[in-house]
């Protein structure tokens, strides 16, 4: 005899994961040519398919990935590239941490699950249904782990790709460049975040001679976020500010 509450709840879950599903595909669709790109120019910095996968295994983010080629590309010390990676990926700290206040009632296993999978996709996908009301970590679950599986073995594949294009065809130097540049531009929401990016920049060129080795990426970066932040909680300060004038000044 099938026990009723059985058969409900996998029921729910098979529902669950079919929402999941449903939401997670446009993410999926997107991943699909930015992994065989990933692929690709990590198999010209001479990673194997296997060590790509390895990668979007044990790393999963794009991003920083793209980072990591890019050094492994020119030669940068091991230290180097863990610390920017690390650096690239504290966001992650913030984005686990907001969705943490939807989760509370979900075991340590099915955090630690939810919580790899995360990217800024997966955030912008869950947070909006979280917040709507109608979602569960079930669903926002598969979402991330459904993410996931497509960007590894979209990797993997460009990495296989690699191997029949020659080097320097169709541009693919250019694309870890253009892939960067397309970054920063998105993030540049306002005047802050443009002041930001010159500060690294600059801060880069600079440090480039002086400092040996690609150590410079990392320091240029803290530095830039240090200044930009400073910068933002001051005209954070002057607003407030401004707006207690006003209404004091409405008061009397």
């Amino acid at each position: 005899m099938v026990n009723p509450s059985s058969s409900i709840l996998n029921d729910g879950l098979i529902k669950a994961i079919q929402q999941g599903l449903w939401a997670a595909w446009p993410i999926c669709i997107g991943y699909i040519p930015i992994g065989l790109a990933l692929g690709l120019l990590a198999q010209k910095a001479g990673l194997s398919p296997l060590e790509i996968g390895l990668m979007s295994v044990f790393v999963f983010a794009g991003s920083s990935q793209f980072i990591a080629v890019s050094m492994i590309s020119a030669g940068s010390a091991p230290l180097a590239i863990i610390m920017t990676t690390f650096v690239v990926n504290l966001r992650h700290l913030l984005m686990s941490s907001s969705l943490s206040l939807y989760c509370r009632n979900a075991g340590k296993t099915m955090l630690a699950f939810f919580a790899y999978g995360i990217t800024d996709e997966s955030f912008a996908v869950n947070q909006l249904r979280f917040k709507e009301g109608k979602w569960t970590i079930s669903q926002a679950l598969t979402v991330n782990q459904a993410s996931n599986l497509v960007w590894i073995l979209s990797t993997i594949a460009g990495g296989y790709v690699g191997r029949f294009i020659p080097p320097h065809a169709f541009g693919v130097d250019y694309a870890l460049i253009a892939m960067f540049i397309c970054l920063l531009i998105f993030q540049i929401k306002g005047p802050i975040y443009a002041t930001t990016a010159v500060i690294g920049g600059c801060s880069a060129v600079v440090l480039s001679l002086i400092i040996p080795g690609n150590l410079y990426v990392v320091i240029a970066s803290v530095l830039a976020a240090t200044i930009g932040l400073r910068i933002r909680v001051r005209a954070r300060n002057k607003l407030k500010l401004k707006i207690e004038r006003l209404k004091l000044k409405a008061r009397s």
